[in-house]
């Protein structure tokens, strides 16, 4: 979903750097990017770190928090405290440090957006730490819009979206589940990465949208009601 927002901000113009916390995938991100695009080795749960590429950066237009992990069901029962700790190390404090760290350096008129997920609403068994998580972004978005204003904060909430991340899952189980998740939308459809891109890019460029979690799931929070 990074990628894709990144390739859409500099089709549309935009002067894009992206940060990953592999060195692997940020170069192979690049490869698939304009030339004047820059990248950056981060590790987002290292405040320092976040500090330190955003005083290089120097000022802002857009800022476009989509870092995470794969997350495996798990019961609450089964999950030790300390790995449910770390369930929120790059989803939910990565993005409140990077919006310490960013927000000084925003242009009026600038935005930042966060990523959160469907399962923030419409939980199923297993995924209770990630529903929180989730829930959790939503509620600092909308904390954060009132506190940072003028700067826009908004976030993308979304559904199933075909992405790596589910790469953890093998085959040919991984289609079966994908079909399946598919049936439960309105459109009878998974999500694609450039969907997501073309939110985010409705959220930078429309200055009246502020505090707005912005579904895209193909309606299966509605269909799921």
């Amino acid at each position: 979903m990074g990628l894709a927002t990144a390739r859409a901000a500099a089709a549309a113009g935009a002067a894009v750097t992206i940060a990953s916390s592999d060195r692997t995938r940020l170069e192979s991100a690049l490869a698939h990017l304009p030339g004047a695009c820059e990248g950056a080795v981060l590790d987002t749960r290292d405040e320092d770190a976040v500090a330190a590429l955003f005083a290089r950066l120097g000022e802002l237009d857009h800022v476009v928090y989509t870092a995470g992990d794969a997350v495996r069901p798990l019961p609450l029962d089964d999950l030790p405290l300390d790995d449910a700790r770390r369930l929120f190390d790059v989803r939910f404090w990565g993005a409140v440090a990077t919006v310490k760290h960013a927000a000084r350096r925003v242009r009026p008129g600038g935005s930042i957006a966060l990523t959160s997920g469907t399962v923030a609403v419409r939980p199923v068994p297993g995924a209770a730490l990630a529903a929180a998580g989730a829930a959790a972004t939503e509620g600092l978005t909308r904390g954060l819009a009132a506190e940072l204003a003028p700067i826009r904060v908004n976030a993308v909430r979304a559904g199933v979206i075909r992405t790596p991340l589910w790469d953890a899952v093998p085959e040919p189980q991984r289609e079966a589940l994908l079909a399946s998740l598919a049936d439960r939308t309105l459109t009878k459809s998974t999500g694609t990465a450039d969907q997501i891109a073309a939110a985010h890019l409705y959220l930078m460029g429309n200055q009246f949208v502020t505090g707005t979690v912005l579904t895209v799931d193909g309606g299966a929070v509605v269909a799921g009601s």
